[in-house]
C-alpha cells in the first residue's frame, strides 16, 4: 500500500506475518496515557510484546530487528477496544425469523466474517454482551487457538433477564415455543434464580455478566424503558458476580432501572438513553462507567423509517429511543461521567465501529479523549490495563495505524491501514 514499506525477514503462515523481532517506525504516535502526540517514534517488538518505545535516531541505518515496518505518513496508537458488541449476528429484516430458520452452526460460520471485519477495522479487543448457544464463548476460544482471525473477546454468554424482559429468548413466540425458561436460559426471577444465573454463566466459561436492567428496543416486548429487576435480585447478581470475579454490564434505557443498577454496584451502564442528571451524579459517586453506543441509536432510528425492517412492536421504540442517545452522551460528558467506547455493533454493521468516534466528537468530546475512551480507559473497564490499552514497554503488542492525523480529522479513524495483535500483523 502507498507509503507503507514492509521489509520482512520472517516466517509467513496463513497470510499473516510473525517475527521474533520487529521495529515499527511511526511518524506520529498517540501516547494515550499522557494524552499527547509524539513524533518520529519507533516501537521495538519482541515476540508478542513491546520491548521498547523510543524516539527515532537521526542515523537509523543500522538496527537489530529482523524486520522493519515504515509508517512514515501515519499515526500509530494502541489497538482499539469496543466495550459493547454482538459479534455473532448482524441486524436485518429477517432477524426474528432466522432464529427458527437457521441452526447455531449457521450463525457461527457467519460470525467468522464479522470477527475478521472487526479486527481489520482496528479493534483488537471487544466485549461481546450477549449471544445464544454460547457462540461468542466458542468464537473467543477459536480465536485464541488461532483457528479463526479476530479480536480478543471478552464474552458475557447469555444475558440475564427477567420473565418477559429484554433478553427473555421466548418473547414474541407462540405458546408452543415459549414455555418457561429459567436461569440456564438466562431468565431469572428472585434472588435464588439470580444467583444460579450468574453461576451458570461461570460454568459455561463467560468472562463477565450482562444484565438487561430495563426494557430494550429490539426485543419483541412493549416497553423499551421500564425497570425489570427488583433491588433484591440485583443485589444477588452483584454479590454472586463478585464471588466469581465478574464485572457486570447493565443494559439500561430507562432512568429508574438504571439508578437501581448503579446503586447495586454494576460496572457499567450500556446505552443510558433516558439518564437523568441525578443518575449521572450517582454514577460519578459509585465510579460506574457509561458505554453510550450512539451509533446503535442512530442506526435503529434510521431503519425504523423503512417499512418492514422492524416489527410493528419494535418500530415505535426505535423511533423514540434511538435519536436520544447522542444528546445523553453530550450531557454525561459535560457532567464528568466516566465514558468507555462502545457501539453495540451487530445492531449496526460490524466494521463500522469507527463511526462512534465521529458521533462522540460531534457531541463535544475532543478527539484525543474519544481515542482514549477506546484504549486506556476501555482497558480499565475491561480490567486489563496491565497488558493492554497503551503502547508501553512490556505490554502486549496490539498496535494500529491510520493514515494522517486523527486528532485533526477524526474521520481518519475509518482509514485503519495497519493492524497488529500480539506481535502478529493482520493488516498492512
Amino acid at each position: 500500500m502507498k507509503n507503507i514499506t514492509l521489509l520482512f525477514i520472517l516466517i509467513v503462515w496463513s497470510g499473516h506475518a510473525s517475527s521474533n523481532s520487529m521495529t515499527i517506525y511511526c511518524e506520529r504516535l498517540i501516547d494515550v496515557v499522557k494524552g499527547e502526540i509524539l513524533y518520529r517514534q519507533e516501537i521495538e517488538i519482541a515476540g508478542e510484546r513491546i520491548f521498547e518505545v523510543r524516539p527515532r535516531p537521526e542515523n537509523d541505518l543500522e538496527h537489530t530487528a529482523q524486520s522493519t515496518i515504515e509508517l512514515n505518513e501515519h499515526t500509530c496508537m494502541p489497538g482499539l477496544m469496543d466495550m459493547h458488541v454482538h459479534i455473532i449476528t448482524e441486524t436485518n429484516p429477517d432477524r426474528f425469523v432466522d432464529r427458527f430458520r437457521l441452526e447455531p452452526a449457521d450463525f457461527a460460520y457467519s460470525s467468522i466474517k464479522y470477527s475478521k471485519r472487526t479486527l481489520e477495522a482496528g479493534f483488537t479487543l471487544v466485549r461481546d454482551l450477549g449471544s445464544s448457544d454460547n457462540l461468542a464463548i466458542s468464537l473467543r476460544n477459536a480465536i485464541e487457538r488461532g483457528d479463526v482471525v479476530g479480536p480478543r473477546i471478552l464474552a458475557a454468554g447469555k444475558s440475564l433477564a427477567t420473565t418477559g424482559g429484554h433478553a427473555d429468548p421466548t418473547n414474541g413466540l407462540k405458546k408452543k415455543f415459549a414455555r418457561d425458561p429459567g436461569p440456564k436460559q438466562g431468565v431469572v426471577n428472585g434472588p435464588t434464580d439470580a444467583r444460579k444465573g450468574v453461576r451458570q454463566r461461570y460454568k459455561e466459561g463467560a468472562d463477565l455478566i450482562k444484565i438487561t436492567a430495563t426494557g430494550g428496543v429490539l426485543s419483541q416486548a412493549k416497553s423499551g424503558q421500564n425497570a425489570q429487576f427488583s433491588e433484591d435480585e440485583l443485589e444477588a447478581i452483584v454479590s454472586t458476580a463478585k464471588d466469581y470475579g465478574f464485572k457486570i454490564a447493565a443494559h439500561a434505557h430507562g432512568d429508574a432501572g438504571m439508578r437501581r443498577a448503579v446503586i447495586a454496584g454494576v460496572s457499567s451502564i450500556e446505552h443510558g438513553t433516558l439518564m437523568s442528571r441525578e443518575t449521572m451524579r450517582l454514577m460519578k459517586k459509585y465510579g460506574t462507567y457509561y458505554v453510550p453506543t450512539i451509533i446503535a441509536g442512530k442506526f435503529v432510528a434510521e431503519k425504523a423509517k423503512e417499512k418492514g425492517f422492524f416489527s410493528e412492536l419494535v418500530r415505535p421504540k426505535a423511533l423514540a429511543i434511538g435519536p436520544k442517545i447522542q444528546d445523553t452522551f453530550a450531557r454525561a460528558y459535560k457532567e464528568g461521567v466516566k465514558i468507555a467506547f462502545g457501539t453495540d455493533s451487530g445492531v449496526s454493521p460490524h466494521g463500522q465501529n469507527w463511526k462512534e468516534f465521529e458521533y462522540m466528537v460531534e457531541a463535544g468530546m475532543p478527539a484525543m479523549e474519544a481515542i482514549q475512551s477506546a484504549t486506556i480507559i476501555a482497558s480499565d473497564l475491561a480490567g486489563n490495563t496491565d497488558e493492554l490499552g497503551s503502547i508501553e514497554k512490556g505490554k502486549l503488542a496490539d498496535i494500529i495505524a491510520v493514515e494522517g492525523n486523527p486528532l485533526e480529522n477524526i474521520s481518519m479513524m475509518e482509514q485503519v491501514q495497519f493492524v497488529m495483535k500480539g506481535g502478529t500483523v493482520y493488516k498492512n
